[in-house]
């Protein structure tokens, strides 16, 4: 096993990755301020991110990070979209193959959005943990090159890279807000936030129809939970059969958990485009959205809050401000 990712890792991976990656925008969010009592609120945007979320941060340091002879065998990923779509962007610009395993339950869109970037697509059992399984088997038949969606030190240090962005504009933060899954882009932003800031407070946010992380840290090992459906479809999955790195990096660097449900999100999503013409997807609102409810104290605190990609089905999108709008207009 490789040794636990660094602040050094972290650094190293901004100069690889430069190429491929945007800095993306911090932008004020002075109503949701006023709202929760924090002394600020900003959004970092990674939906305006190439392929339109955080996941091509990882993605490149790894996959960049290959010879010559890696690169030619071909890369495997599993991934509940955004992530397949990553490997798909970067390995199509440097002239890499790649084969993206899904499962049922991603959305048809995401399946045909990773198909346009040249990847073949496998789509194969019931969860995350049945395509985890579907790549193993096709990495071990093909002896194609694994790029996991979370657990692999260069993918950590890649999605780390969007804390030095934040401490760099705003180096007074307080509280970091992320959205969890897997664990690749809290483990990351935690450890280099807290590396630069050790009285940073890290927050992590699951969502309550699939919370393989949280389940995971009470029973001290990777837990396996029932995927439901859920309007955060990126937030959906396990952390792996087995797991060296981000839930021993969650345990030690997250302070605070919490489990967020489908109306806080449609709240979420509602606000982002209602108060700032944001456009997220459901994972990536979660931090206006439990910020909205009321359930975490940020009373005079400079808080960031990650809204980490805008991959969106637009009928479900579409229903989503429909539904919010009459509410508000007719409460």
């Amino acid at each position: 096993m490789k040794s636990m990712p660094s602040l050094l890792d972290v650094y190293q991976a901004r100069r690889r990755i430069r190429s491929m990656v945007r800095e993306t925008p911090v932008i004020m969010a002075p109503e949701l301020a006023g709202r929760s009592g924090a002394q600020s609120v900003h959004f970092k945007l990674e939906c305006r991110q190439h392929t339109g979320a955080f996941k091509v941060r990882g993605a490149a340091n790894k996959i960049l990070s290959l010879g010559e002879d890696a690169r030619q065998r071909g890369v495997v990923t599993f991934s509940t979209g955004n992530h397949g779509k990553a490997v798909a962007f970067v390995a199509g610009r440097a002239g890499i193959p790649a084969t993206v395993c899904l499962s049922e339950h991603v959305p048809a869109y995401r399946a045909e959005m990773i198909r346009q970037l040249g990847a073949q697509v496998s789509v194969k059992g019931r969860s995350q943990d049945e395509a985890e399984q579907n790549y193993r088997e096709l990495m071990q038949d093909r002896g194609l090159i694994p790029v996991v969606p979370f657990d692999d030190p260069l993918i950590i240090a890649g999605q780390g890279t969007i804390a030095l962005e934040i401490l760099r504009e705003l180096p007074e933060t307080q509280v970091l807000m992320i959205p969890l899954s897997g664990g690749g882009l809290l483990a990351g932003m935690a450890m280099a936030a807290r590396s630069i800031n050790p009285g940073m407070h890290i927050v992590g946010l699951s969502i309550d129809r699939s919370p393989a992380m949280v389940e995971s840290l009470k029973a001290g090992k990777p837990v396996q939970v029932e995927e439901k459906p859920s309007l955060a479809d990126s937030l959906l999955g396990g952390i792996g059969f087995e797991n060296h790195y981000t839930l021993p990096m969650v345990e030690k660097y997250v302070d605070e958990h919490l489990l967020v449900g489908e109306e806080e999100i449609k709240a979420g999503m509602f606000h982002l485009f209602d108060t700032h013409r944001i456009i997220a997807e459901g994972a990536a609102a979660v931090g206006a959205g439990i910020m909205l409810s009321g359930r975490i104290d940020v009373k005079g605190k400079r808080v960031v809050s990650i809204v980490s990609g805008g991959t969106v089905d637009t009928a479900a999108y579409l229903q989503v401000l429909q539904e919010r709008l009459e509410r508000k207009t007719h409460p």
